[in-house]
């Protein structure tokens, strides 16, 4: 069958998927606000065009046969698939506007995504962006968040996820700090030297490295403890130790030479808050074009 011959065929394949989803004739006619004997007509003719019988009639009910079953997953693909054709028109029509709101991790929110904001307003100028710090895992159904970007090693199931990467986090001192104590060639090196650690709780002076198969953990100790990123990457600019920080934080000193990656051939691998970094948002194949817009705004500037 050619396309041409398709094409009177595609109401009578609307109106097959939305049978089949009714599971009768009657509830079906209603909610195309057609009648019973319209709706049986149609699929007496899409029977005959297709030469196979699509369902099983009885006095109350209606069921798919094996062939009915694979054209109604088609048909509703082609409904799909107009659905997004027609959306996507709209949007082409609808320019971003209202607000839309994203939460974060409080130090990623710092370092990461309060600098991107300026640029989407200037490019947006009808969307307000509101910028939610917290370390709590936000969920965008129950908070009514448009966006959430989340370390996690797989998106939580029911959620639209996009990746934006991940969380690498190394050992990092300032230069003059290394001059004057000396600089580790192997993790255990570090029991000797001051270590900026986060301080919450007993195990966060327990650094595990990895290199390859090897694996080493060293207990650490040090003058100065926060439970903050920056605190601590200030902290190691200031040269009082070996800071723990995750890479989005040290970039900029790294790059300045402010700051120095201590034990590069080993990775450092924290209990938490590294991995895959995601965004996450309602599973709506139609998102608002202002949530669209800061999806895309954000994805492509941290991806970078």
């Amino acid at each position: 069958m050619n396309p041409t011959d398709l094409l009177p065929l595609l109401p009578d394949l609307a109106t097959f998927a939305r049978v089949a989803e009714a599971g009768n004739f009657s509830l079906a006619a209603r909610q195309l606000g057609s009648t019973p004997s319209t709706v049986s007509r149609q699929m007496q003719r899409l029977e005959r065009a297709l030469g196979t019988r699509l369902l099983e009639r009885s006095t109350r009910s209606l069921r798919l046969t094996e062939a009915g079953a694979q054209v109604y997953r088609h048909s509703a693909d082609m409904l799909g698939a107009a659905a997004s054709a027609a959306e996507a028109a709209s949007r082409l029509n609808e320019r971003p506007h209202g607000r839309v709101s994203v939460s974060a991790p409080i130090s990623f929110a710092q370092t990461v995504v309060h600098p991107l904001i300026a640029g989407f307003l200037r490019a947006y100028e009808e969307v307000d962006v509101q910028l939610l710090f917290t370390d709590r895992d936000v969920d965008p159904l129950r908070d009514h968040v448009d966006v959430v970007i989340r370390p996690t090693p797989a998106p939580p199931p029911g959620l639209a996820a996009r990746r934006l990467g991940a969380l690498h986090w190394m050992p990092c001192a300032a230069p003059a700090y290394l001059r004057g104590r000396g600089t580790p060639r192997h993790p255990r090196d570090l029991a000797r030297h001051d270590c900026l650690c986060l301080g919450e709780s007993a195990d966060d002076n327990r650094w595990l490295f990895r290199r390859g198969a090897r694996a080493h953990t060293v207990e650490v100790s040090g003058r100065y403890s926060a439970n903050d990123v920056n605190a601590r990457r200030d902290a190691a600019l200031d040269g009082w130790g070996i800071a723990s920080l995750p890479e989005f934080a040290a970039a900029d000193a790294l790059r300045d030479g402010l700051l120095v990656r201590v034990l590069p051939e080993w990775s450092l691998e924290p209990r938490a808050y590294s991995g895959p970094v995601w965004m996450l948002y309602p599973p709506n194949r139609f998102l608002p074009p202002k949530v669209r817009a800061l999806i895309d705004w954000l994805g492509e500037r941290i991806a970078e």
